[in-house]
């Protein structure tokens, strides 16, 4: 095997948007791979020093919607572009925006899935950003991704996922197996 220095490297990493408003009530978009389950209802972001900081300093309130395939060019714009260097960089999107039920955020109407959230908690603050844990106050999913059951059906959804390694981005597949059942044929 071959080793390499440490890096950030961990895979999947999902490509999430982060929704906030600004001071003046202006949707902003920014993109995040660094972002994971914390607990049943919680999650955690890695976040530097970005527009998105300065608005969730003003506002607990965010949205998270998950990057696909189709909204994949615009997604990788909201990560390349900061609202601090150019504030009408959400018109570029072409994305359609409401506000969200639950929280003081915008809901990006072109996504599959967004979470509505509210910070909890800030760690490892310094001038160059923060780690969060955020509570997921509701889920908003577009009807036409649900599955039979009537739960969102992520296969359908064409999400995608950074590879650090490489710096693109991959589709997600297909199902492979059943979780808490397949390992039950090793008892």
């Amino acid at each position: 095997m071959k080793s390499f220095a440490p890096k950030p490297w961990l895979a999947p990493q999902p490509v999430v948007i982060i929704g906030t408003y600004d001071k003046e009530g202006n949707p902003n978009a920014m993109n995040a791979a660094w972002a994971g389950t914390w607990d049943a209802n919680l999650i955690t972001i890695a976040l530097g020093s970005h527009a998105t900081t300065d608005n969730l300093n003003l506002s607990p309130d965010f949205t998270i919607a998950f990057a696909t395939t189709e909204t994949l060019i615009a997604a990788d714009f909201v990560g390349i572009l900061s609202a601090k260097n150019d504030p009408d960089k959400m018109k570029r999107t072409g994305w359609d925006v409401i506000k969200a039920e639950n929280v003081n955020a915008p809901v990006f109407t072109n996504f599959p899935m967004t979470f509505e959230c509210r910070l909890v908690r800030k760690y490892d603050e310094s001038g160059n950003g923060f780690n969060l844990v955020a509570e997921i106050v509701n889920i908003l999913c577009d009807e036409k991704f649900l599955a039979p059951d009537g739960k969102p059906d992520i296969q359908k959804m064409n999400l995608i996922t950074y590879d650090g390694v490489h710096q693109t981005y991959i589709q997600l597949g297909q199902t492979v197996g059943k979780a808490f059942s397949d390992g039950l044929s090793l008892k």
